[in-house]
């Protein structure tokens, strides 16, 4: 199975993309959250722009990716994982935890560090909070969060498998944590005692600083509540709480060039 995942890598994670944008754009259709507050084609253009732009830059000028990390520490015996002696499916899940530990680190360090939050207020500066905002990350964060994940990897000696499926959990929690869909309240508590929901996460897009600070997982909610950053809902309501940012609101911000040079921009004060 992990030989399979491997060679079939690529293909994998592509399908399971594909699958869950499809998934959760059905059911933003079918039950949304809140009303849209710009016109939709615009914002997809840009947002899944970005995203074929981040992929055709990581190919480029990172073609060994996590992955191929993780494949050539299990080949040469390095990382932490590679070194101490566990079952192999423990080894596969403490990896996995990490990582999602390891990207919760890394979004913090994008809001608190001045440099990192030029390239990730990006993300945060989409007015409307659907599918595609989960894929909205300039490709000089992209670039830089894969740098940093092929780092954990090599730290940790993550098994390829692991890393496949983190990958996949990732991409898909993302664009499910930040659909525009409307989940029972009851089933909504339950679920977030483990991963982070739509409603969690929405949050963290709110244009108060305070709450933008705060629920910065994708997958586990385990971390926001471990570190002291988790925040149960928006002061001002779901259907009420303004998303994005207080700058970069024009129809003009919104298209794909300008959110290209947005890090050049004078920057937000924070």
């Amino acid at each position: 199975m992990s030989d399979f995942l491997v060679q079939h890598d690529a293909a994998i994670r592509l399908s399971a993309f594909a699958l869950m944008l499809a998934g959760m754009t059905a059911w933003e259709f079918a039950a949304p959250r809140r009303r849209l507050s710009v016109p939709l084609t615009g914002r997809w253009i840009a947002n899944i722009g970005l995203v074929i732009l981040g992929a055709l830059i990581i190919r480029l000028a990172v073609p060994l990716a996590a992955v191929g990390v993780a494949t050539l520490a299990a080949a040469r015996g390095f990382g932490l994982l590679n070194v101490i002696d566990l079952p192999a499916w423990l080894a596969f899940v403490l990896a996995v935890i990490v990582l999602d530990l390891a990207i919760w680190a890394q979004h913090v360090a994008m809001h608190k560090v001045p440099l990192l939050w030029r390239l990730h207020r990006v993300h945060h500066s989409d007015v409307d909070f659907d599918s595609t905002t989960g894929v909205r990350f300039h490709p000089v964060e992209i670039v830089v969060s894969m740098a940093y994940k092929m780092a954990v990897v090599a730290a940790i000696g993550a098994p390829a498998a692991a890393v496949i499926v983190f990958e996949i959990c990732l991409s898909s929690g993302a664009l499910f944590n930040h659909g525009n869909v409307r989940l029972p309240l009851r089933v909504d508590r339950i679920l977030r005692r483990l991963i982070v929901t739509p409603d969690m996460h929405r949050v963290h897009h709110s244009v108060h600083r305070r709450e933008t600070d705060s629920n910065y997982g994708f997958n586990l909610s385990l971390w926001d509540r471990l570190f002291g950053t988790y925040r149960d809902q928006p002061v001002d309501g779901h259907e009420g709480m303004a998303i994005g940012l207080e700058t970069f609101r024009s129809a003009r911000d919104r298209h794909l060039g300008r959110l290209l040079l947005q890090p050049l921009a004078r920057p937000q004060r924070r």
